[in-house]
């Protein structure tokens, strides 16, 4: 996979220094799989685009510098990517599984990405942690549970006027059907970003949610 030419692709601007970091965390993610088995993607080029292009796809929605959360990361997707390319971001990745976290720490200390906390919690126990309450700008998921458990799960940690950016595959424009109400309310704009992996082909749907 030419990965320069698939940032181009969707139109992602990463710094060079950005680009070798990404490369290496593909070849670390590589690694750690082997003896820890972190995700059912394994070859380097899936990860490449899966894991890596996959979460980038949210830069272009990430304009100023905040606090992200990230539920239900996994090995550390999208938190990591996203850390690597706006370094000015703090963010904080939850995940339930400790070997997940483990890369996750370990990449951290490897990449010196400072502002980056890995916890191994659940996120229905991180909504006790007052510190967390209304903590973040943004809330990102990937792939985590329905649109609706996903924007009660969210709400908690987010301040006034933050996002939720909730990460889904083709059939994402059907959970918010499933919602039963409109797009745009009160207390809340939704838009939906559409877009394909470019070598794949694979069909993403990323839904923003900005709670006023």
């Amino acid at each position: 996979m030419d990965w320069l030419a698939s940032l181009a692709a969707l139109g992602l601007e990463v710094a060079p220094e950005a680009v070798l970091s990404l490369e290496s965390l593909a070849d670390e993610l590589q690694h750690w799989n082997r003896r820890r088995n972190l995700t059912a993607i394994t070859g380097r080029e899936e990860i490449l685009e899966k894991h890596l292009l996959d979460s980038l796809s949210l830069l272009p929605l990430i304009k100023d510098s905040g606090r992200l959360l990230d539920i239900g990361s996994g090995a550390g997707f999208p938190a990591l990517p996203l850390k690597i390319a706006r370094p000015d971001l703090e963010i904080v990745s939850v995940d339930s599984v400790g070997k997940k976290i483990a890369f996750q720490r370990h990449i951290a200390r490897t990449f010196g990405l400072d502002g980056f906390t890995a916890l191994h919690e659940r996120i229905e126990s991180l909504v006790a942690h007052a510190d967390y309450h209304q903590r973040f700008e943004i809330v990102t998921a990937r792939a985590v549970c329905s649109l609706g458990e996903l924007q009660a799960m969210a709400k908690p940690f987010l301040v006034p006027g933050g996002r939720l950016l909730a990460m889904k595959g083709p059939a994402g424009g059907q959970e918010i059907d499933a919602l039963g109400g409109p797009s745009q309310r009160s207390d809340r704009v939704l838009t939906i970003h559409r877009l394909k992996l470019p070598v794949s082909g694979a069909s993403r749907c990323l839904i923003e949610i900005e709670y006023l």
